[in-house]
């Protein structure tokens, strides 16, 4: 039944990576996944707006997974700056497919994103894009999107107005490098971390995902 958590192991190269699967219903269209931010400085897949882009979209029915990065909470391995968590990436989709045989969305914050976006991408199987707190430079570590350019499958950005990795007018010109389709919701007086925004957060997601099941 929906709203099920289960704990998973996948096997990514580094080995062991802890992850949790919000079931979904039985009649479910897409599964999806939800990537964490930066490891090093604190994040997890229990982060606040992984769990809060988790429920958006288990509540239309679709289970998500969501798993921690090499080296974060009890997966094994260490982290590498972003290398090997494209791997880690591979892996929970390939467990996705395997368990599902659905349609993917892919969702990733922050770190998450920067990562997982590489990955979902080019993979034939992840419908759609959701890109949470999009870094565009963020300590000192530069992220390039010139691959979007050819990634046409739907995206949704969403950041806060107020984001200090991505200032609003650079990200605007990364979305507009974009293949389309695309969407950027900015939310006002929203952090990178939607501080006190989170639920507005969350319902953008949902009208996005609606729009998208409904042309589906």
């Amino acid at each position: 039944m929906a709203g099920e958590i289960r704990s998973v192991d996948l096997h990514g190269p580094a080995g062991r990576l802890e992850a949790l699967l919000n079931t979904g219903e039985p009649n479910a269209t897409h599964a999806a996944l939800v990537c964490h931010p930066h490891p090093l400085y604190g994040g997890t897949m229990h982060n606040k707006v992984v769990y809060h882009a988790m429920k958006a979209l288990n509540g239309f029915g679709i289970p998500v997974l969501r798993f921690n990065f090499r080296g974060a909470g009890l997966s094994q391995g260490k982290h590498d700056e972003g290398r090997g968590e494209q791997d880690d990436v591979r892996a929970a989709l390939a467990w996705l497919k395997q368990e599902f045989h659905l349609p993917l969305l892919f969702c990733g914050f922050s770190f998450g994103t920067a990562v997982g976006m590489r990955v979902a991408c080019p993979d034939p199987d992840v419908m759609a894009v959701i890109s949470i707190g999009t870094p565009i430079a963020a300590e000192g570590r530069g992220y390039g999107y010139d691959y979007l350019a050819a990634c046409k499958k739907p995206k949704l950005f969403l950041s806060g107005a107020n984001d200090q990795y991505a200032p609003a007018a650079k990200l605007k010109e990364v979305v507009a490098l974009a293949a389309e389709p695309t969407l950027l919701v900015l939310i006002a007086g929203a952090d990178h971390f939607f501080a006190g925004k989170i639920k507005e957060a969350q319902r953008a997601i949902e009208d996005w995902i609606r729009t998208l099941l409904h042309h589906h």
